[in-house]
C-alpha cells in the first residue's frame, strides 16, 4: 500500500505542482511587467494583476524597484540591482503561493507545498536628447574666428553656409557607424568606439560622409566639405563619448541600430567638437564687426571641461542628464567717443557655469502613441559677469571665481577713468519642459529662462558700473567727464549685447538659458527579462 501511495504521490501530487508552479510563474510574469510599466504605482499594480489570476493579494510577497542593465558581459542574476542606482527602470515581483497535496500528504505529513517564483522585468521607455545653444542671428566673421580658433585652423565660410549647416541633419548613430568605417574599427562595440581617442580630421570625415549619404550634394556638403579640407592636417584628438551618450546601447556592435532615434544638426556637432578640440586652450582672436559705436573687438575665451562622464547628446531612460561646458569669455571692446574721450576701452568678462538637462520622465501613451511625452528638467548656468582687469591667468584658473580690480576705460590728457562692475546671475530650481510626441517628430527646441539681470546683461552691469576720474600729478580736470562716459557706454547696450551673445553662442552657451532638443522617444512598454 505504501508502494502504491508514493506511486499515486508521484504521478498527482509531483504533476499538480508543476502544474501550479507554472500558473504562478506566469501571474508572476505579469505581474512583474504591470509593475516595471508602473514604476510610480507598482505595487498596486502588481497586486491588482495577482488578485485578477485568482490569487489572494497575500500571495504577493514583494515588490523591489531597481536598475536593470542590459549587458551581456553581466551575469545574467546580476543585471538587475536593487535598490535602484538612480532612477529605478525595472521591477521584481516574488510570489509564494500553496499547492494541496493530494497522497503525498501521508508520506510527508504536510497539507499543501509551498511554491515560490520571482520575475524581473524593464521598462523600454527611453529618449534621446541634447543640450546647447542656438544661434539666433549667425555672423560670418565671428563664427570663423571662433571655431577656427577651436580648430586650430581658419575658416572662411559664409552666412550661408552656417545656415546651410544648421538646417541639415544627420542621424547620430549613422555618424558613428561611418566614424568606426574610417577608423577601422568595424566589429566592435559602440562603447569601444566611443572610449578611443580619435582624430578631430576623422571625425569631421566621417560627419561629411553621413551627410552626403542623408542628403546628398547641397550647400551643406560643400561647407562641411571646406571645414573637412581646413583641418585635414591637425593631429587633436578626442573621445567620441564626450559628443554622444548612447547609454544602454553603448553595448552594440557598431552598425546596429536600436528603435530609436538622435538627429543633430551638422553645424552643432561641428561646433561641439570644436569645444572639445580645443580642450582648456585658450581662443584669442580679433572680430571685425559693423555694429553702430563699436570699433573693434579683441576676444580671449576658454572652454572648460564638460562634468565627467556627460555629453552633448544623450540617449537613455529617466535620470540619464547632458551638459554644456563651463565657459569663460573676455571681450575688449574698443567703444566710439564723443566729445572730450576720443574712445573707450570696455573690458567685459563673462563666466556662464556648466547648464544641465536631467531627463525626468518618459510618458508613453498607450495604445495611442501620439499622446506620448517626455519631460526634461533643464537649469542654465550660474552667469557671473564683470567690467574690470580681468588677467590671462584669471581666464585659466576654473578653480576660482575673478574679483578683478577697477579697468582703466579712457585716458585723456593725463587723466583716466577707471569702472568696475559686476552682475551675477544664481541658479535656480530645473524647470521642468516638455515635449509633445509633435514637438519630438518636429526637432522642436525650447528654452529655459532663469536670468534675473534687469534687461540685458550690459544693462545691468552698467547700472552697477563704479567710475573712478583720477587726475595725473601735470593734468588738469575735465569738467564733465565722467558722465559724457557713462552716457557714452548707456548708448551701445545693443551692440556689446550683442556681440555678447554671438560669442557665448558659437561657444555652445546663452547668458541664462538652456536650449533643448527630444531627437526621440521609444514606448516599446516594459519587458520580461528575467
Amino acid at each position: 500500500m505504501t508502494l502504491v501511495v508514493g506511486c499515486a504521490g508521484l504521478a498527482v501530487d509531483l504533476g499538480t505542482i508543476f502544474a501550479d508552479r507554472r500558473k504562478t510563474q506566469s501571474t508572476a510574469d505579469l505581474a512583474a511587467i504591470t509593475a516595471a510599466a508602473n514604476l510610480n504605482n507598482a505595487v498596486n499594480a502588481a497586486t491588482a494583476t495577482v488578485t485578477q489570476n485568482n490569487y489572494p493579494a497575500s500571495a504577493l510577497v514583494s515588490v523591489q524597484l531597481g536598475t536593470y542593465t542590459a549587458n551581456s558581459a553581466i551575469a545574467p542574476q546580476s543585471r538587475f540591482v536593487t535598490p535602484a542606482v538612480g532612477a529605478a527602470n525595472a521591477a521584481r515581483v516574488t510570489l509564494n503561493t500553496q499547492t494541496p497535496l493530494y497522497f503525498a500528504r501521508y508520506l510527508t505529513g504536510a497539507s499543501s507545498y509551498t511554491i515560490r517564483t520571482s520575475a524581473t522585468a524593464s521598462s523600454t521607455a527611453m529618449a534621446s536628447f541634447a543640450i546647447g545653444s542656438r544661434l539666433l542671428s549667425l555672423n560670418g566673421g565671428v563664427v570663423n574666428a571662433m571655431l577656427g580658433s577651436m580648430l586650430g585652423t581658419t575658416l572662411s565660410l559664409s552666412v550661408m553656409d552656417y545656415q546651410a549647416l544648421l538646417s541639415a541633419k544627420i542621424d547620430a548613430l549613422d555618424f558613428l557607424s561611418a566614424l568606426a568605417t574610417r577608423v577601422n574599427m568595424t566589429g566592435v562595440t559602440y562603447n569601444t568606439l566611443l572610449s578611443g581617442n580619435i582624430k578631430v580630421p576623422d571625425i569631421i570625415a566621417a560627419a561629411l560622409a553621413t551627410q552626403q549619404a542623408t542628403n546628398g550634394a547641397n550647400s551643406a556638403t560643400t561647407a562641411l566639405s571646406t571645414v573637412s579640407q581646413a583641418v585635414s592636417s591637425l593631429t587633436t584628438k578626442i573621445t567620441p563619448g564626450s559628443l554622444i551618450d548612447l547609454g544602454p546601447f553603448a553595448n552594440l556592435t557598431v552598425g546596429q541600430k536600436p528603435k530609436l532615434s538622435a538627429t543633430v544638426s551638422l553645424f552643432d556637432l561641428l561646433s561641439t567638437v570644436a569645444q572639445i578640440a580645443n580642450g582648456t586652450n585658450q581662443i584669442s582672436t580679433g572680430i571685425n564687426l559693423t555694429l553702430p559705436g563699436l570699433a573693434k573687438v579683441t576676444v580671449l575665451a576658454t572652454v572648460g571641461e564638460r562634468p565627467v562622464g556627460s555629453s552633448w547628446v544623450a540617449l537613455g531612460s529617466q535620470g540619464a542628464s547632458v551638459h554644456t561646458a563651463q565657459t569663460r569669455l573676455l571681450a575688449t571692446i574698443q567703444v566710439l567717443g564723443g566729445g572730450s574721450v576720443p574712445a573707450i576701452n570696455l573690458p567685459v568678462y563673462v563666466e556662464v557655469a556648466s547648464g544641465t538637462a536631467t531627463l525626468n520622465a518618459v510618458s508613453c501613451g498607450y495604445p495611442n502613441i501620439n499622446t506620448s511625452q517626455v519631460t526634461l528638467g533643464a537649469a542654465p548656468g550660474i552667469v557671473n559677469a564683470w567690467i574690470g582687469g580681468v588677467t590671462t591667468a584669471n581666464m585659466t584658473n576654473f578653480t576660482t571665481a575673478p574679483s578683478p580690480p577697477p579697468a582703466t576705460l579712457v585716458t585723456v590728457l593725463g587723466v583716466t577713468v577707471t569702472g568696475r562692475a559686476n552682475a551675477y546671475m544664481g541658479n535656480t530650481t530645473p524647470t521642468n519642459v516638455n515635449f509633445s510626441y509633435s514637438d519630438i517628430q518636429s526637432l522642436n527646441m525650447k528654452t529655459v529662462t532663469t536670468t534675473n539681470f534687469t534687461s540685458s546683461l550690459t544693462s545691468s552691469l552698467l547700472g552697477n558700473l563704479a567710475l573712478n576720474v583720477n587726475v595725473g600729478p601735470l593734468a588738469l580736470p575735465i569738467p564733465g567727464l565722467g558722465a559724457t562716459v557713462a552716457g557714452i557706454l548707456n548708448g551701445v547696450t545693443s551692440p556689446v549685447d550683442q556681440v555678447l551673445a554671438s560669442l557665448l553662442a558659437t561657444l555652445g552657451v546663452s547668458i541664462g538659458q538652456a536650449d533643448l532638443w527630444v531627437m526621440g522617444i521609444r514606448c516599446d512598454g516594459a519587458v520580461l527579462v528575467n
